[in-house]
């Protein structure tokens, strides 16, 4: 299957978060793909970001990830319940990072549906909700701290161009969209850098 190489992910992370955009991300689960169209990122940079984990280069068991080789899943926890996935970025050493904010669903749906809600129905409301944040976005497709650290060069967890690429059948993708950029969110105690237009979202 064709993916990302690892020269991808080792460019200026500002770029990689707008180019992460409309891309595929896959997940092999228990010999299930599950997959869906990334629609919403942000990008974090350790040497100038006051939101950045590993601000100023810090390093700690936490953030020792952020300065593995770019192509790296540095998956943490928030609140003590909710995971986050983020692609490593730029050199090894330079801590640097894309967020996984939002997906489209496109394959496995009805799994990542289940991982999200249980036996629950999925309303409207749950529908609208399903993969438009981080923490929900992990739920779905089983993502935790063992998965910290992983290659997304690998099998397990990957990015594609198209779904075509993963073996998958195509899917709808509109026929205009454009990318919008503003301040990231829940970033309100990173002084200047809580208005830093770092967040890019594809619109319809």
């Amino acid at each position: 299957m064709a993916r990302l190489s690892q020269n991808f992910y080792a460019q200026d992370t500002l770029k990689a978060a707008q180019l992460l955009l409309g891309k595929y991300l896959i997940r092999r689960l228990n010999g299930e793909i599950l997959a869906g169209r990334i629609i919403e990122t942000e990008a974090y940079i350790g040497r100038c970001d006051k939101a950045c984990h590993a601000y100023q280069y810090r390093r700690t068991a936490r953030t020792e990830t952020l300065f593995a080789p770019p192509g790296t899943a540095y998956i943490y926890l928030i609140y003590g319940m909710y995971h986050c996935l983020n692609f490593v970025t730029e050199p090894e050493g330079e801590p640097a990072a894309v967020l996984l904010r939002a997906l489209q669903p496109v394959a496995g749906t009805e799994t990542m549906t289940r991982l999200r809600y249980g036996d629950k129905p999925l309303t409207a409301f749950r529908k609208k909700n399903f993969l438009n944040g981080p923490g929900k976005v992990c739920q779905a497709l089983a993502l935790t701290r063992a998965e910290n650290g992983v290659n997304l060069t690998g099998d397990t967890l990957f990015i594609c161009d198209c779904p075509e690429d993963a073996g998958l059948s195509g899917f709808p993708v509109p026929a205009e969209e454009h990318i919008s950029a503003g301040p990231r969110v829940g970033v309100d105690y990173a002084e200047e850098a809580r208005d830093f237009p770092w967040r890019f979202r594809l619109e319809g």
